[in-house]
């Protein structure tokens, strides 16, 4: 689903979509009061729920991070991934602790909302490098309390920085996959993070590591 409320922005987007092959727009909204209401609709008729949704941030009516806050809650298997623009770096910090899955530029290259929406959809992480280097630098609090974290939940938590899903990190630890995300569960809670999303970006802040690109 795109959400924007720019119509020629939805506009784009789906024309791009109808090119690739294992993506399709199954929805639009112009603002995050009318993405509700159709993720409502479409639970009210037992319509499949889309995958993932590229959310805007400045919108009216309800804004990108006050739907991303409400979509996370109300609808927990469909994944948002914010599109932004330097000026909105710091609504991301909001929308990420809403529990947005990643987020990119809106003057990226079309494969990369590809890729965006692919990594979402399959319970990864992405993170447009620029932005991301801005917000860990702009980071602020008190040091992360990685001492609270055993060996295993410090590689745990490298993992999912690094974009892998709960499958992958069951593969790469030959573990099982709930074994995975109950150390993934673990780490968030101890960490007091909110997503996967946050927990990489304070992976590159800790120094973990590197920060993309």
């Amino acid at each position: 689903m795109v959400v924007d409320d720019h119509a020629i922005v939805r506009r784009g987007i789906l024309a791009y979509v109808d090119t690739v092959a294992d993506l399709q727009v199954v929805g639009e909204a112009a603002d995050g009061q009318e993405a509700l209401a159709e993720l409502e609709r479409r639970r009210t008729l037992e319509v499949p729920l889309p995958e993932v949704v590229l959310m805007d941030l400045q919108m009216p009516r309800l804004d990108g991070v006050e739907a991303t806050a409400a979509i996370t809650r109300d609808f927990p298997g469909v994944k948002v991934v914010v599109v932004t623009s330097f000026g909105e770096v710091e609504r991301v910090h909001a929308a990420l602790a809403a529990g947005a899955a990643g987020y990119v530029l809106k003057d990226a290259d079309p494969d990369e909302v590809a890729r965006a929406v692919r990594a979402a959809a399959a319970g990864e992480v992405h993170l447009d490098s620029a932005v991301a280097r801005r917000l860990t630098r702009r980071m602020a609090g008190p040091p992360a309390g990685l001492g609270k974290l055993t060996a295993r939940e410090r590689e745990i938590l490298t993992l999912v920085a690094q974009g892998n899903s709960n499958r992958d990190i069951a593969r790469i630890l030959v573990i099982s996959e709930r074994t995975a995300r109950t150390h993934v569960s673990n780490v968030l809670t101890k960490l007091q993070l909110s997503s996967r999303t946050q927990a990489a970006l304070l992976a590159i802040r800790e120094g973990l590591i590197p920060p993309p690109g």
